[in-house]
């Protein structure tokens, strides 16, 4: 039940879902007519604040930059890398795919053929309220790194976890058992803070190899010095840009609630 009410809450307090609430407290104000106007230009505020480049670069980079990428990474018993970059081999897809995570399963395997470690961890069991996946993100994983040349003998898999506290708390198990206590942790970059502190906390010490960045150093200093057509485009509202809002909100709430549960 908490991991269906953690991801079904947080959607009222994402931009669009506080625009919705808005709009529909506007429209059934009928009986003073300030407060609709309240609420309606509330909505467009929140809208507009929301979907703009520069709100929703500056939020991005606040949890990217935390864990920039070391220029050579130590030596480590093994890879872990957290799932969420796959999508289901279900028909009529004919193979597991990649979404725009799937720069963790890269940027792993990656990493083993450079030999960073001889093994990888692969972290992510299905909801168990979803029925409509059938491998679990662990075992998509492990398909595509195959593919990559990865042995699968140097896999192993986690396919308990539903979050990502039980992604560090069960892939933290397995590593006590192999008698490991550090690791490579690879997982989208705005992720990372919260999964490393999570791994920190069961005890493991964690070297952050983050991928999936959003806010590169050229994108970020273009915001600031922009075309005139940049400029315009910038200030115009961005279905992307709202996207990228409510995925860093959503890390936000995560790391609030994992603080509030003394998980971090």
């Amino acid at each position: 039940m908490f991991v269906y009410l953690s991801k079904l809450l947080p959607l009222f307090v994402y931009p669009l879902g506080i625009v919705t609430l808005l709009l529909i407290l506007g429209l059934t104000s009928d009986r003073r007519r300030k407060w609709k106007k309240t609420f309606l230009i509330m909505a467009l505020v929140v809208l507009l604040v929301g979907s703009n480049r520069w709100v929703s670069f500056g939020l991005a980079r606040s949890l990217e930059w935390q864990n920039l990428p070391s220029e050579t990474l130590p030596q480590a018993e093994v890879i872990v890398v957290l799932g969420g970059g796959t999508e289901s081999g279900d028909y009529p897809r004919q193979m597991a795919e990649v979404n725009g995570a799937g720069d963790r399963v890269l940027y792993a395997a990656k990493l083993y053929d450079e030999g960073t470690a001889p093994a990888i961890l692969v972290s992510g069991g299905n909801l168990a309220f979803s029925s409509a996946r059938g491998a679990t993100p662990a075992e998509e994983m492990t398909e595509l790194l195959t593919l990559l040349n990865v042995p699968a003998e140097a896999i192993w898999q986690q396919t308990q976890s539903q979050n990502t506290y039980e992604d560090a708390r069960y892939s933290a198990e397995i590593l006590r058992e192999k008698e490991i206590t550090e690791i490579i942790l690879v997982t989208s970059a705005m992720h990372m803070p919260r999964a490393k502190a999570l791994f920190e906390n069961q005890g493991i010490a964690v070297n952050a190899a983050p991928a999936d960045f959003t806010v590169t150093e050229q994108n970020w200093q273009s915001l600031f010095h922009p075309s005139v057509g940049e400029l315009v485009i910038n200030l115009l509202p961005n279905a992307r840009a709202l996207n990228l809002t409510t995925t860093v909100l959503k890390e936000y709430f995560g790391l609030l609630v994992y603080h509030l549960r003394g998980w971090v």
